[in-house]
């Protein structure tokens, strides 16, 4: 097979592999992707996230994480859920989760589906007597999969600056196949959110200073999965009830109209929208049991409890309150924070 004719083949391998649509790109096709970082970063908008101001240089620069690399296949997974995300919000009794972790961490599941298809192509190649190296990623290492994937053709940051598609909206995650490999590489996707500000305007804590800019220190999906300690005490009642994570920017855009419905049984709704009394009266080994297997339980029970009496607080429900006062003396200075905020809130 020429390049060409491979590249149709690995396109193919990944859609029947589970993957919904595929893109080429150079490493080197996102020049504009450092200086954006860096202005991010200098303001201080990463927050917590010290790991976004490491290794700068790599991941504003896919080439130089990976100098020998000659293409990037950016690969797309649809999770769109067969569900309104937004109508939990009404149910201040019951705790609101993200779409994307409903089901089994994706982590796991992208990583398994891109080394399967990472080493085909190495296989594909060997009987062509062309040798071929890989290095796949799934949202852990120093990579900036959404600049790359607008590069390769797959969508184009919206004004929310997630990832839309014209074929999938704005559910799908994103994994990468760094190869050695020159394969022939797509177009960039054009912006087509025009005069569009939906996910502008529903945000409840007004994290985007203008389109196509983010605070991260005012998202809803870092302050509840990515920040330590007591969330500031102005921004506890924008949280309403959502205990992890945040769906409305994505929920709202128009395009989601086009979303395909995920293939990966794994991605089904499993954790739903629990009582919040329920998730009040995990202990430790509760949590670990109940979140085995969710991406859920990587910010631990302390974390998630935090979020929790937040959501209660924000409840208006006077029968949650001794939920809340059973945690007045937790050991965790947030958690007991945040009961002793709960409470008062429910007492007014």
């Amino acid at each position: 097979m020429n390049a060409a004719e491979f590249r149709a083949a690995i396109t193919a391998r990944a859609v029947a592999e589970g993957f919904s649509a595929v893109g080429y790109c150079a490493p080197s096709a996102i020049p504009e992707a450092a200086g954006r970082l860096a202005a991010f970063v200098a303001a201080g908008r990463h927050g917590q996230m010290g790991w976004m101001a490491e290794r700068m240089s790599w991941r504003g620069d896919p080439a130089a994480l990976w100098p020998e690399a000659r293409t990037v296949i950016m690969l797309a997974e649809s999770y769109a859920p067969g569900y309104d995300p937004l109508a939990v919000l009404a149910a201040r009794d019951r705790a609101a989760v993200s779409c994307y972790a409903q089901g089994r961490d994706y982590h796991d599941l992208v990583k398994k589906r891109l080394k399967r298809v990472g080493r085909w192509l190495i296989e594909e190649a060997a009987k062509g007597s062309e040798a071929a190296e890989i290095k796949v990623f799934v949202d852990t290492a120093p990579v900036m999969e959404k600049p790359l994937a607008e590069a390769a053709g797959l969508g184009w940051q919206g004004k929310h600056t997630n990832l839309v598609s014209r074929d999938l909206g704005s559910w799908f995650f994103l994994g990468a196949i760094f190869t050695t490999l020159d394969l022939p590489k797509d177009e960039a996707e054009t912006d087509r959110c025009g005069s569009c500000r939906a996910c502008l305007d529903i945000c409840p804590t007004g994290a985007f200073p203008a389109p196509r800019q983010l605070d991260a220190r005012r998202c809803i999906s870092y302050l509840t999965i990515e920040y330590r300690g007591p969330v500031d005490e102005a921004l506890r009642p924008l949280l309403g009830n959502r205990v992890y994570g945040c769906d409305d920017c994505l929920a709202v855009c128009p395009w989601n109209k086009f979303a395909q419905a995920a293939r990966e049984t794994g991605y089904a709704a499993r954790v739903g929208a629990p009582p919040l009394a329920e998730l009040a009266a995990l202990d430790d080994a509760g949590f670990r049991e109940r979140f085995s297997g969710s991406p859920i339980k990587r910010i631990g029970r302390d974390r998630f409890l935090r979020n929790v009496l937040y959501a209660i607080g924000n409840s208006r429900d006077r029968r949650l309150r001794e939920a809340a006062a059973a945690h007045l003396g937790d050991a965790d200075p947030a958690v007991a924070d945040a009961a002793r905020w709960a409470v008062g809130r429910l007492a007014e």
